[in-house]
């Protein structure tokens, strides 16, 4: 595995999400020339909201993006839980986008299994077979753990499914993508934000494998954090 990520240290969160919607932005308009769609998955977060209603403000062909949920919480349509309540707020108040642009995984099935192996095929459909994403927008837990792959979940040793359903974390459920789908998409995106990611940040710069976001490939990644993240580093700034 390639160690070491590109990495760039700004300011605060603000300025991080303003430089990951130039970053998206600028794969989007690549993607688009290349293929003529952009497939773009993305996690939940505070940061990565301000990150999407940021993006609005750039150029970018939207009725050629399909936008996907890298995880999502098992809770009711429309809870505040919900990745995809504050996805649809980030981008189709702000953006010309339709709803059905937006994939979201379907957590509220009562089969969760066959709704993880439901949303894989929606992946195949949209991006190929295997699925490739041309950006998977990730973030990093104090625990290491990223996308929904956290500390000691049987999820984190599938090999044979992109969607994947996990056990109880911080009181609910999750489905998330896996390894297999996020290692083969074509670029990965790390915002990183906040003091509480200044021990793991280093671990996942080196590739460290005893972490679950240490095992997301680093060749293609670009890892944007903030000065309190990095300890008060202006590497890259």
């Amino acid at each position: 595995m390639t160690c070491e990520l590109s990495m760039e240290v700004l300011e605060n969160a603000g300025a991080v999400a303003n430089r990951a919607a130039q970053a998206i932005a600028a794969l989007a308009r690549e993607a688009i020339k290349a293929r003529g769609r952009f497939l773009f998955a993305v996690s939940g977060g505070h940061t990565p909201w301000m990150m999407l209603r940021a993006l609005a403000a750039e150029q970018i062909r939207w009725p050629a993006v399909r936008v996907f949920q890298v995880d999502e919480r098992v809770a009711p349509a429309g809870h505040a839980d919900r990745n995809l309540t504050h996805l649809q707020q980030s981008l189709l108040e702000h953006v010309p986008m339709r709803p059905e642009q937006i994939l979201a995984m379907p957590v509220e099935a009562e089969d969760l299994g066959r709704a993880a192996a439901e949303y894989a095929q929606t992946l195949q459909r949209e991006c190929g077979s295997p699925a490739v994403l041309d950006l998977v927008h990730l973030g990093l837990g104090p625990d290491g753990h990223t996308a929904s792959l956290v500390p000691g979940d049987p999820v984190l040793n599938v090999s044979d499914k992109d969607v994947a359903v996990t056990g109880p974390y911080q009181g609910r459920r999750r489905m998330t993508l896996t390894y297999p789908a996020i290692n083969r998409a074509r670029h990965v995106l790390w915002v990183v934000t906040g003091a509480e990611k200044v021990q793991m940040l280093p671990r996942l710069l080196h590739c460290d494998a005893d972490l679950p976001a240490g095992r997301v490939r680093g060749e293609r990644a670009l890892v944007l954090a903030d000065n309190a993240a990095a300890g008060g580093s202006k590497k890259g700034a």
